[in-house]
């Protein structure tokens, strides 16, 4: 199958309110291109590096979201497009998204990633952690950033029990913040599912898919 015919497939399934991420980091700027001319809009890169030279070339309606773990010192090389970045998993790393946002005088949406899995390989914070940012008075204080949801990976097994588990542990840690609205922090956005579990994820009230191998076919990592 092409990775047009992967899309439509994949889209012809999704429910209205759930978006779809093509996750297209490792591969090559013509197979993006594919997904492009196939109406596909949103790319999740997972290096700043490689989402920053993607950027450089292709068409400039294009939404980029950060889906992997972000170093601080490199969140000024895309500071300038991101559209959201999903991994943010401490105080720190927001105010310093915070501060280049401000040079490039935007507001970057961001989400705040909450660790479900089991796995210790797995970044995140809890969601004490998370619920304690949002009260913070320096965290009120971070105008060119915006909190817009959660983000979860669940942990990789075949056990479905545990996924599940896991993605009702995101939901209610969405429900749970989004009571604590602020002027830089309104919850619309549950980012949980992969090529794996998505369909599993939306059950439980995913509206933000990130797919990768069901589009682009597996990854080379060589």
């Amino acid at each position: 199958m092409s990775i047009k015919e992967n899309l439509n497939k994949i889209k012809s399934t999704l429910p209205e309110h759930v978006t779809l991420v093509a996750v297209s980091k490792t591969k090559p700027v013509s197979d993006l291109m594919e997904a492009y001319n196939a109406n596909q809009r949103i790319f999740g890169e997972n290096k700043i590096q490689e989402m920053a030279e993607k950027h450089e070339v292709m068409p400039k309606d294009v939404e980029w979201h950060m889906i992997g773990h972000v170093q601080r010192n490199k969140v000024k090389y895309m500071a300038p497009f991101v559209s959201l970045i999903h991994g943010v998993d401490n105080f720190k790393l927001l105010a310093e998204i915070n501060k280049q946002a401000q040079k490039n005088d935007r507001i970057i949406d961001c989400l705040f990633q909450i660790k479900i899995a089991e796995e210790d390989s797995k970044f995140g914070m809890s969601p004490k952690e998370a619920s304690e940012i949002i009260q913070y008075e320096d965290f009120l204080e971070l105008k060119n950033i915006r909190i817009t949801g959660v983000m979860g990976m669940a942990t990789f097994t075949d056990d479905q029990i545990q996924i599940e588990k896991e993605f009702k542990l995101l939901k209610s840690t969405f429900e749970a913040l989004k009571k604590l609205d602020s002027e830089n922090c309104k919850l619309k956005t549950i980012s949980m599912g992969m090529s794996g579990d998505f369909k599993l994820a939306i059950e439980f009230g995913s509206t933000m898919i990130r797919v990768g191998s069901s589009i682009f076919g597996s990854r080379n990592y060589n």
